[in-house]
């Protein structure tokens, strides 16, 4: 490996381009340093659409290494959001393998001593010549929390911690399950419920249930928590709420049939004595999933609520909840009450509250 000060330039890169760009900036800001001359420091857009724009880029970035300064000294240059080194068709096309060797040769000429080059690019092909040539050849940096729960949740806790607060018990894990893989937003939660922690050091499950909005897709919260706890006057308020700030019923029907199928099967896996729903989520999961997996045949590995078996255990004891588990039969009944809703709305479009107000009286009046 070249010594370090053979390394011309930096490089950082990763998978998502938030965590990316801001170890981009610092690093930025750490080059230009206490220089003040914003002639001496230049972000060119990296970002292109099609090959044109890939040229383009391109030849903006030499033109900006290649400009001598002013008025002397150090220049820094930042070639930023580049998203033509991923494997896209963009990324693939000919023109654009061209525009990348130009760019090596270009960086190969650069003189850190006259100009700082940095490049950050996300998402980025590791398998490709160039990107395999910057990591021997620059300061190289990769900037990744990965989109699953484990990679996100150490960079969220990794955030708490840079600004001296931790999460209590059970917090992180509804952070990530409400928010879902957004880097971007998931860090704006935490300096917000950061703020609001009670004690200046913990964010608690309770701050995280009452701040943080549900923004993954395909799941809302409230109204489901509501149905399940078996609160008619809560859950009634919370399908008001709903439909008052403009909602739909299809995907409030969406979240409830998915929440129905997960319990289903625990409440099966619990009859038979294969699992246990306890305080840190449902035990024997793993052991079921040896006996019962290969029954779902290919998508067996497939997350979905389809399959309990490809669940988070403790997410899925979220959602059984501390109350015991209804009957098996009730929960059956459920899913014949979501269908015959469903087909309902179909018939009185707009009568969507009314028929999901119904729907909810009977179910837990049952």
């Amino acid at each position: 490996m070249p010594p370090a000060t053979t390394r011309t330039f930096s490089f950082i890169c990763g998978q998502d381009d938030f965590l990316v760009g801001r170890m981009g900036k610092k690093r930025f800001d750490e080059l230009a340093g206490d220089n003040t001359d914003e002639f001496s420091r230049e972000i060119v857009n990296g970002f292109a659409a099609n090959v044109d724009e890939v040229e383009a880029a391109v030849n903006r970035f030499r033109e900006s290494v290649q400009t001598m300064p002013m008025f002397g000294g150090r220049r820094v240059v930042w070639l930023k959001d580049v998203n033509f080194l991923a494997d896209t068709v963009t990324g693939k096309a000919e023109t654009t393998l061209k525009c990348v060797e130009d760019l090596q040769e270009l960086l190969q000429s650069v003189n850190p001593e006259e100009t700082a080059v940095l490049i950050t690019a996300a998402p980025v092909d590791r398998r490709r010549s160039f990107a395999k040539w910057c990591e021997r050849s620059a300061e190289f940096a990769l900037a990744d929390g990965g989109e699953d729960a484990e990679g996100l949740g150490a960079v969220v806790q990794a955030e708490a911690a840079s600004v001296g607060v931790q999460f209590g018990p059970g917090a992180l894990e509804l952070l990530l399950a409400r928010i879902g893989p957004n880097t971007r937003l998931l860090i704006e939660e935490v300096h917000k419920l950061a703020a609001y922690s009670a004690d200046g050091k913990s964010i608690e499950e309770a701050a995280v249930a009452e701040l943080t909005p549900n923004a993954a897709q395909g799941d809302f919260f409230e109204t489901a928590d509501a149905f399940f706890s078996g609160d008619l006057q809560w859950a009634l308020a919370a399908l008001k709420r709903h439909f008052f700030a403009g909602g739909d019923a299809r995907p409030v029907l969406a979240a409830l049939q998915n929440r129905n199928r997960i319990l289903i099967q625990v409440r099966a896996l619990s009859d038979a004595g294969d699992a246990r729903v306890g305080p840190r989520g449902v035990d024997g999961l793993q052991r079921a999933a040896e006996a019962y997996g290969p029954k779902f045949g290919e998508a067996a590995g497939e997350k979905s609520s389809y399959n309990v078996f490809t669940q988070n255990p403790w997410y899925v004891g979220k959602l059984a909840g501390a109350a015991p588990l209804p009957p098996l039969r009730r929960l059956i009944d459920n899913q014949r009450e979501f269908t015959r809703a469903f087909e309902e709305i179909i018939r009185r479009p707009d009568a969507q509250e009314e028929v999901l107000r119904d729907m909810t009286v009977r179910c837990l009046v049952a």
